[in-house]
């Protein structure tokens, strides 16, 4: 552990004062001992609240649903995932053997749970209102340039709209793999559009897999035509 706290001091800034709690955040159930679980429903719920308040105070005159697609573009495992990788997180979780060889130190849910429970590790060792400045640290810039709300429409309808601009046949998704206990599963589509190569996207639930699935091949799409 001495690696990764040294990590956490000089990337957030933050040190521990019971480092189990630090040890269990990194822990994801595949491994032994305490998994990071109840740690991360924690987390999830530190961070909304956190989040929130940043989008109250920085949109004074955004609309409350408005608000909540502003939030759920931050805390959304992809969001989550892509941040706990550039903060370097995945070089120090606890994995189970299975997992690491499997790549899971790269896995989009095990990144975005090891983040959020972290969050609920500090929130517990800490406090609020440490919590919430380590969460402001862990975000950056990304706490202060909001995206505008136009861009968060769901990534199907944008995509159906993209196509039926231009003449063309709307998407198919089809649901291709299934992993995980029932509880945990993963989901695995594919979008499909004439002429194109299908794209795969990943969620949690079947509707999150198709999102980001037609968020590939609207990024795909766009790219060749060159109009955003």
């Amino acid at each position: 552990m001495d690696k990764a706290e040294s990590w956490l001091s000089k990337t957030l800034s933050y040190r521990f004062n019971d480092a189990s709690l630090f040890e269990q955040a990194l822990t994801h159930r595949s491994a032994p001992g305490n998994s990071n679980e109840r740690l991360e429903f924690l987390g999830d719920a530190v961070l909304d609240v956190v989040v929130s308040e940043a989008l109250y105070d920085a949109r004074p005159d955004a609309a409350e649903g408005d608000l909540s697609r502003l939030r759920a573009s931050l805390v959304r495992d992809s969001s989550l995932a892509e941040l706990a990788a550039a903060l370097g997180i995945g070089e120090h979780l606890i994995l189970g053997s299975g997992e690491r060889k499997s790549g899971g130190h790269r896995r989009e849910s095990i990144l975005a749970d090891a983040l959020e429970a972290l969050f609920g590790a500090v929130y517990l060792d800490s406090g609020f209102e440490m919590a919430a400045e380590f969460i402001r640290r862990s975000f950056g810039d990304r706490m202060q340039d909001f995206p505008h709300v136009d861009e968060l429409r769901d990534p199907k309808t944008r995509l159906q709209e993209w196509l039926q601009a231009r003449g063309l046949g709307l998407p198919g998704y089809e649901l291709v793999n299934v992993t995980g206990k029932a509880h945990r599963q993963r989901f695995e589509v594919q979008c499909s559009v004439d002429g194109r190569d299908p794209t795969l996207g990943e969620g949690s639930s079947r509707r999150n897999a198709e999102q980001q699935s037609a968020e590939h091949m609207l990024g795909f799409l766009t790219a060749i035509d060159g109009d955003g």
